[in-house]
């Protein structure tokens, strides 16, 4: 091979990329539904045991490509069943993935960055600014990783039924790596995930919203949580570039475009800064006329933070008031919050590069090294 020389990781590619890759060393496009199917039903990362596949392209797939996911670096659980892994990034950094198990369905929290760039005050991830967008077999391969966990029993047998991008950064702003990563999520030879199983969070970035509705039929959740700008725009400061109004209306595209039965709008209680009566009033008006879900989080702390939880009488009143308003409400259970794995705690310890750097690479070499 000429040096520099990057093999392909068949990791992150959906049907169509396979397609073209197979086209690419004169193979028929069947291989990549053959292909599909080994990584993600089997969970098979070696071309050896791809059986179905002539021994001829099983040489010749190891010399150009390979099936890499990332290496998790780390894996802690809650005493409520919640599991945090820690995955390696390149150039020592690293993301983190959550399950959360229900006793009818299991989610599977995902990052799509390194970071974010967003500075939301009240998320861990903020603090620790950003880094880079992960690539499509990065995001991919922690749902390949869990899934394979969970399928080898080592959780006590539970699978993922629902995946949701709301883990580290912000997925709009890497869709060039997220997209055929939700091809993949959705495509029946692999993960096989509903529509409605498979959930994208937004901070409010309009033009993805735009580019989302045209391509991979998902769901879509935008992270509000204020109901006028200036409030907003503390807490959000994307909110300067895309206000309130602006954002409704892309999300009423996304509505017509998609058929959709409904979106859901993520709130962070936090107290004192929006979660009074008149903040659910405002709120209201905003969600009522719109197919909508309102689902509110409590405010989990992480190092260095100024905001605390509103309590949980207040929640309550929040709760009834925009229920009695016609919008449909729920309260999230926090989970994994003793892990540092709740909503907004994702980040707080990963890329502190002082502490871990040095640990990164020790892991990255023993793996390359494997």
């Amino acid at each position: 091979m000429p040096a520099g020389f990057q093999k392909t990781n068949l990791m992150g590619l959906d049907q169509a990329g396979l397609e073209l890759f197979f086209a690419g060393i004169g193979e028929k496009p069947f291989r990549a539904r053959q292909v599909l199917k080994w990584i993600h039903h089997r969970f098979v990362d070696d071309f050896e045991q791809m059986t179905d596949l002539s021994r001829d392209l099983r040489a010749r797939l190891k010399e150009i490509a390979e099936v890499r996911p990332p290496l998790i670096l780390s894996e802690n659980r809650s005493v409520d069943g919640t599991v945090k892994w820690l995955m390696a990034s390149t150039e020592g950094n690293a993301v983190e993935t959550v399950f959360i198990p229900e006793p009818n369905r299991g989610t599977l929290c995902i990052s799509s960055q390194v970071g974010c760039m967003l500075n939301c005050t009240f998320c861990a991830t903020a603090t620790q600014g950003f880094n880079r967008n992960l690539d499509s077999w990065e995001i991919v391969g922690q749902v390949w990783q869990a899934a394979r966990l969970l399928r080898e029993e080592r959780l006590g047998g539970r699978r993922i039924t629902n995946v949701v991008l709301m883990g580290m950064g912000e997925p709009l702003l890497n869709l060039d790596a997220v997209e055929p990563a939700l091809s993949v999520f959705r495509n029946e030879l692999a993960f096989g995930l509903a529509a409605k199983r498979l959930t994208v969070s937004t901070a409010g970035v309009i033009p993805g919203i735009d580019r989302l509705r045209e391509g991979v039929d998902v769901a879509l959740a935008i992270s509000l949580h204020a109901p006028e700008d200036e409030l907003r725009t503390r807490l959000v400061p994307l909110n300067r570039k895309y206000p309130i109004a602006d954002l409704f209306d892309a999300c009423w595209r996304f509505l017509k475009e998609r058929k959709r039965s409904s979106i859901t709008f993520e709130y962070t209680m936090i107290d004192g800064v929006n979660d009074q009566p008149e903040h659910a009033r405002k709120l209201v008006r905003l969600l009522a006329p719109m197919p909508s879900k309102l689902n509110l989080i409590p405010f989990n702390p992480f190092p260095g933070t100024t905001f605390r939880q509103s309590p949980a009488d207040c929640i309550e009143r929040f709760k009834e008031i925009t229920r009695a308003g016609g919008v449909l409400t729920t309260v999230r259970k926090t989970r994994g919050d003793d892990i540092d794995a709740a909503c907004g705690q994702l980040a707080g310890k990963v890329l502190d590069r002082t502490r871990r750097q040095a640990g990164f690479q020790q892991q990255l070499a023993q793996r390359a090294a494997s």
